[in-house]
């Protein structure tokens, strides 16, 4: 006979507000998607245009309240703005997912130029940056969940060489979520990291390697780059559930942990 559970779903986000960067596509859009199927409502902040626009309305299609946030968050003026237009559409805001970013270039250190380096910061890192830093306040209301997608390279891999900008940022994020964990728990405000390997996204798109497999160093790996799936790259709505998991209380005592989501990959491929 099964045991009828007397407890409220503990991965509810009803009533909870969520803000995601680069929720127009990819991890952020299957974090949007997870979030939404909990009741959460959502600020999808991204760049201005129709990717944006069109991932707004199949959200809303589905029954969620979205609004839509255009920015570049390596802007500052244009990430506190779309912090205070979400805020005050519903009131406060619970979540933040600071996912957007990209691989920039990839290149011989010689070769990456300092404009190349500094846009790949701007973006990842600073990017990070500016969404928590505009978002705590609100958070600080009534506490809330920080996400902060890093990534296998820059932590466990190394061997993307060309891949210095990128990596740095990604290191970079880790440090941001194990400090802000100490300095914002005693506001309830917990903060964690995604680690994703290869997952079935756009980021690719933006991407620009140069030389590269001149200054690589050979390795071999077991065939396939997953223990789990072999060739097979994860999706974006899987790296969505556990950023559900994260956000709900269901994990309401985890906080400064870096989750890795890659089905092994970065076990066998250092």
């Amino acid at each position: 006979m099964a045991v009828k559970s007397l407890m409220a779903d503990p991965l509810d986000l009803t009533g909870r507000v969520a803000l995601i960067t680069g929720g127009a596509s990819g991890i952020g859009n299957g974090a949007a998607r997870a979030f939404a199927e909990k009741g959460a409502r959502l600020g999808l902040m991204d760049m201005p245009g129709q990717e944006l626009t069109k991932a707004a309305q199949e959200l809303r299609e589905l029954g969620a309240e979205v609004e839509e946030l255009p920015a570049d968050v390596s802007d500052a003026s244009q990430v506190q703005g779309g912090v205070e237009q979400l805020a005050a559409r519903f009131g406060r805001i619970d979540i933040v997912f600071a996912n957007a970013g990209v691989n920039g270039v990839w290149a011989p250190i010689e070769e990456l130029t300092p404009e190349e380096f500094d846009r790949t910061i701007a973006i990842n890192l600073r990017g990070t940056f500016l969404t928590i830093k505009y978002a705590t306040p609100y958070l600080k209301r009534q506490g809330g969940s920080v996400l902060v997608t890093s990534s296998v390279n820059g932590t466990r891999i190394f061997s993307n060489t060309g891949a210095t900008a990128y990596s740095t940022s990604k290191a970079g994020q880790v440090a941001i979520v194990k400090m802000l964990a100490v300095e914002l728990g005693q506001h309830k405000i917990r903060v964690n990291a995604i680690c994703p390997g290869a997952i079935e996204t756009n980021i690719g798109e933006n991407t620009e390697q140069r030389h590269t497999e001149e200054i690589k160093i050979p390795v071999e790996y077991p065939e396939g780059s997953s223990p789990l799936t072999g060739k097979q790259p994860g999706s974006a709505d899987q790296v969505g559930r556990l950023a559900l998991f994260l956000a709900s209380d269901m994990a309401d005592h985890i906080t400064g942990e870096v989750v890795y989501i890659d089905g092994g990959q970065s076990l066998v491929q250092g």
